[in-house]
């Protein structure tokens, strides 16, 4: 199976510090959607891995992730793109889960619903935790400049066999190359 993992915020819609809550305040970042439908078109199953530590905040509410969800595969369906599934976490950092990246328990659960390997599959991020979580499941760690990315890369943390692009777009270039 070819997949890829797809960090939500920073690499396909614009983050925000005060968090995405509604719909309206999503907004994709400017040719996301359509790097998704050339990955699509790649025979590409495409998966989203968030950290949506709104909800354990009680600053936004089920309805509401489920509400952003339904505008980006709107999005996308105009965009002639999809994603496959998106997994989320909804916990705090301090709530020590499984799922939270930089935990691999998202990415373990995307392996064993789809009954796949992580090895060598591109996971894409823009925060150090994206990165961490996609080498230690033997992903392939893709950062990009866009969201926190730019910030991420002057930290100077990241596995050693990170590669790093300028946005989805040119992931899309080098993995369709």
């Amino acid at each position: 199976m070819k997949l890829i993992v797809l960090d939500r915020d920073g690499v396909i819609n614009y983050d925000s510090a005060a968090y995405i809550k509604a719909p309206e305040e999503w907004r994709p970042i400017p040719g996301s959607l359509n790097a998704i439908a050339r990955l699509n078109q790649e025979g590409f199953h495409v998966v989203v891995a968030t950290n949506q530590s709104g909800i354990g905040r009680g600053m936004l509410e089920m309805a509401a992730l489920n509400a952003i969800h339904a505008k980006m595969h709107q999005a996308l369906a105009q965009a002639g793109a999809r994603v496959d599934a998106i997994f989320f976490c909804p916990h705090m950092a301090d709530d020590n889960c499984r799922c939270r990246k930089p935990q691999t328990g998202m990415l373990e659960d995307i392996a064993h619903r789809l009954n796949t390997s992580l090895k060598g599959v591109p996971i894409v991020g823009d925060s150090a935790r994206d990165i961490e979580a996609a080498a230690a499941v033997g992903g392939s760690p893709l950062l990009v400049l866009t969201g926190n990315g730019k910030k991420t890369r002057r930290a100077g943390k990241l596995p050693p066999d990170t590669r790093v692009f300028a946005d989805l777009a040119a992931v899309v270039d080098a993995l369709a190359a």
